[in-house]
């Protein structure tokens, strides 16, 4: 069957450029059918001189064919092809054997595509020597089968009233809308909003419905032509496959999830409406973050703790902060950090945390309402993943034939597809998992603590300066420089992960690419998770826990004394250690990398291929467009642009109480990351499979799963890490007058010099101190047992704890309460599928009324009793035939 005409329609929305789209490489020679699909591989032409270009437009027979492709397989030379050919011009000097093999592989796979219906073209004389290419195009029956198989539902010239939601959700949406217009391109929109196409799921034999064919073209090719490319490509018989970029497709267009998925499939297109709706729902919590630390700023001159430090008559002597290099200083002198700690450390941040819980359960259940939505905009309905995700791996294939062969003791006729891989076959592979992930989280805990002993060591050498300036900022430098350290080592650290999650997972040979997608996914997340939030976790739970007290401090090697917080805490540390660390990971990793990388690549590709220099009037003639793709790095699906998200959204939620501007920061990088991804994927990779999917699949899980750790974690950090307990307890339990006068003094224990040990002690004192203090919950040196911890630490830590249970119990029920509130379906959208439905019952009966009326008025009179017995057979074999043939030649 020849391939339909395209349509005028589709003629005039094309661009001037690609109205002479042959000359661009978008078209056959022919100038009529279009590149669906391009196949590369690696050809050996003479160096003498270039030959002229040729094209085998492949008219051969099947049964020349299939006798070439039998001789090839008997081991014979294959029939000569016509001299034309270049591909047999440049076998004329002598090729190896491999070569020669993988020539003969792609005629036969080549033949098996002309078998299917495929049309092809080659060509080798191109700008890019040593590659030759191998255009595709499906014709119309092609396309119609591979939508029936695949089972596709496509929108019929049918059309319904949508029912427009006008609950109080819709409204917000409204608002939301035209808030965030701004940020989004002007792009007209002539979609019919109140009416949709009645959908249903594609087969030849219902053509009479009239679908809308087009409108799955470009979007079914490249799924129907890929799935047989995994193993010839893993063999080297062909380099690369591809789909082609449209040349007149802006990034801008992208920007808006229904463009994206025409464009790209429904999986990209639901990656970029989720990035939306997250980057959306960041708005009211930047705000609300915002109001927060306004709120500390505002005051900072009203806190009575950091007034008492700060106060001139303050001269409270505190005991030295290291060894023998360090001697006494003023509490005074930690004014300018106790009035920072205030902006984080409010009982703002309190309510803070618990509107970030309440925003990640309704963030979850907006998006499960989007999706929802998205599903029934896009067909996606009756949909499930499992139809098209079970095809097996080239790789698992190849492991079960091997374990088939090794079966000596078997006779022959034991049938691979009985065998499997069992978990005995994998277990050294999980025994390797298991010992590399150890391996891989002991590596980043031992980077932890190098840097641990860094913050020590420059700490005491800072300390021993003669600069006066150098000694009164030691605190800001080793904090500073020790973050800057874990960001270098954070960054490198997450490319080799995940260079070592891939090789782990392909280690397992899991069944299907979504076994080995979500395999990869969670190991992957496990290993940059962990990389990414260990320094945080040491400072906001264990720095300054494990230090012991003044004469019986904490060593490591015995010689680095284990470093302590600052008098307000440990929190204005965490925050430092928050901001560089989320900063540098935005700026550095998700955008400077984002596009650097991609353009390093392609020009390593581009210098790779070798390219001379040309004569003038071949520098003037642009490269094809199937050659300006093959430069472009090729798509290594969407992980990467997921777990940079996901993390983001670990630094949103995770660590919030003490860091409010966290959401703020995301915001303002999720506005340059959709257009960085947007431009990515049109201008920098090469054009993705289209793919379908429902949903976001295990990321959602791992969404989930954060937003619960973030409860608990926010629960400890303001308990723990935060002195919003302590001063609770001291202002109900020990403040006379109920206020916050005198909570600094409470916080601290007494010292008697005389009890350091030897060599521990000044070694240089700036005045005579019998007393210093320090900050603990300890009994003073005159009581009946000194230094002991005080009955006011275990009630302190009696209410830290209380509060955990409390907050984190209080908080779930809330997003429990959210997630019972909002429905996971809209009820707009579930009337509209009943609709569907019973509209699609009335349209089967109104077509199977009229095939009867059109045979009884074909049929003569004497006849209809004899239909009325074997029309449905008649009707099987006749109409769709008709039909068919009709509606080809519409299209």
């Amino acid at each position: 069957m020849h391939s339909p005409p395209l349509s005028p329609q589709l003629l005039n929305c094309l661009t001037p450029e690609e109205n002479t789209g042959c000359q661009h490489g978008l078209y056959f020679q022919d100038g009529e059918r279009r590149v669906d699909y391009i196949l590369t591989y690696h050809i050996k032409k003479p160096s003498s001189s270039r030959s002229n270009r040729q094209s085998s437009r492949f008219t051969d027979n099947a049964f020349t064919r299939s006798i070439r492709r039998g001789t090839a397989r008997l081991g014979r030379a294959p029939t000569p092809q016509p001299r034309g050919d270049p591909e047999v011009a440049s076998q004329d000097h002598s090729m190896d054997y491999h070569v020669d093999d993988k020539r003969l592989h792609r005629e036969e796979f080549e033949g098996n595509l002309r078998d299917m219906g495929m049309e092809l073209e080659k060509d080798e004389d191109t700008k890019t020597p040593g590659v030759g290419f191998v255009k595709i195009h499906a014709p119309w029956h092609v396309l119609c089968r591979e939508a029936e198989f695949m089972k596709l539902k496509m929108p019929t010239k049918k059309v319904y009233e949508m029912k427009q939601s006008t609950g109080v959700g819709a409204k917000i949406n409204t608002l939301v809308n035209k808030a965030t217009e701004p940020l989004y391109p002007n792009v007209e929109d002539n979609r019919t909003h109140n009416v949709k196409h009645l959908s249903y799921m594609f087969s030849r034999e219902k053509q009479h419905f009239r679908y809308f064919i087009w409108m799955f073209k470009r979007s079914t090719i490249s799924r129907c032509l890929s799935l047989g490319f995994t193993s010839l490509l893993g063999s080297g018989v062909y380099t690369d496959a591809y789909p082609l970029h449209d040349v007149s497709t802006h990034c801008n267009l992208l920007l808006y999830c229904f463009l994206c998925r025409k464009y790209f499939g429904e999986k990209i297109g639901l990656y970029f409406a989720w990035l939306g709706l997250y980057t959306q729902m960041l708005i009211p919590a930047s705000l609300v973050g915002v109001i927060v630390f306004l709120y500390g700023c505002a005051t900072v001159d009203d806190n009575i703790p950091s007034m008492e430090i700060c106060h001139p008559k303050n001269n409270i002597t505190m005991c030295p902060l290291c060894d023998r290099a360090c001697s006494y200083w003023k509490l005074k002198e930690a004014c300018g950090t106790a009035r920072a700690s205030h902006l984080f450390d409010n009982p703002a941040t309190v309510f803070f945390s618990i509107f970030m819980a309440l925003w990640a359960a309704m963030f979850m259940e907006h998006w499960k309402r989007r999706q929802m939505r998205l599903n029934y905009e896009w067909d996606l309905t009756g949909f499930e993943e499992e139809e098209v995700s079970d095809h097996p791996r080239a790789e698992y294939e190849l492991r079960v034939m091997q374990k088939s062969l090794k079966k000596e003791h078997k006779t022959q006729k034991v049938l691979i597809e009985k065998e499997k891989l069992t978990c005995k076959d994998r277990l050294p592979a999980y025994m390797t998992n298991v010992v590399m992930m150890l391996l891989m989280i002991g590596v980043t805990f031992a980077i932890v603590f190098g840097v641990i002993l860094y913050r020590i060591s420059t700490k005491t050498a800072l300390h021993m300066s003669n600069n006066p300036t150098t000694r009164s900022n030691v605190r800001l430098t080793v904090k500073t420089t020790a973050a800057i350290i874990n960001l270098v080592v954070i960054l490198i650290l997450d490319e080799v992960y995940g260079a070592v999650a891939r090789w782990l997972t392909v280690l397992e040979v899991p069944k299907t690419d979504k076994s080995f997608e979500e395999r990869l996914i969670f190991k992957t997340f496990i290993l940059k998770f962990v990389n990414a939030f260990t320094p945080i976790i040491y400072i906001a739970f264990f720095r300054g826990r494990l230090v012991g007290r003044p004469g019986s401090y904490l060593y490591v090697f015995e010689s680095y004394r284990m470093e302590e917080c600052a008098h307000g805490g440990c929190l204005m540390e965490l925050c430092i250690q928050l901001s560089i660390t989320m900063l540098g990971k935005q700026l550095i990793q998700n955008n400077l990398f984002e596009i650097g990388i991609p353009k390093l690549k392609k020009l390593i590709r581009y210098i790779k291929s070798k390219r001379r220099s040309f004569q003038e009037e071949e520098r003037e003639k642009k490269l094809q467009r199937y050659e300006t793709d093959h430069f472009l790095e090729p798509f290594a699906g969407l992980t990467p642009e997921y777990m940079e998200m996901i993390i983001q959204f670990g630094f949103v939620t995770l660590f919030v109480a003490s860091f409010p501007l966290a959401p703020l920061f995301a915001l303002l990088n999720n506005i340059i990351e959709i257009r960085l991804d947007a431009k990515k994927f049109v201008a920098e990779l090469r054009r993705p499979v289209a793919a379908r999917a429902k949903d976001i699949g295990i990321w959602y899980n791992l969404l989930r799963a954060v937003a619960k750790v973030a409860v608990i974690i926010n629960a400890f950090v303001i308990s723990f890490t935060s002195d919003f307990i302590p001063r609770l307890v001291y202002q109900y339990m020990y403040s006379p007058d109920g206020s916050m006068h005198g909570f600094v003094n409470h916080t601290l224990s007494y010292f008697n010099v005389s009890n350091f040990q030897d060599g521990k002690e000044p070694m240089d004192p700036q005045h005579q101190v019998e007393m210093c203090r320090y900050k603990d919950y300890r009994e003073p040196p005159w009581s009946n047992t000194p230094y002991v911890i005080s009955k006011e630490f275990w009630a302190v830590l009696a209410a830290r704890l209380a509060f955990v249970i409390v907050f984190q119990n209080v908080v779930m029920l809330m997003s429990d309460i959210v997630d019972w509130l909002i429905p996971d379906i809209p009820k707009d959208i579930s009337l509209q599928i009943h609709k569907e439905k019973i509209l699609m019952v009335e349209l089967f009966m109104k077509e199977e009324q009229g095939k009867i009326q059109f045979i009884d008025s074909m049929m003569p009179c004497g006849g209809k009793e004899k239909r009325n017995n074997h029309a449905p057979i008649a009707r099987s074999r006749s109409i769709p035939h008709t039909h068919s043939h009709t509606h080809a030649n519409n299209f």
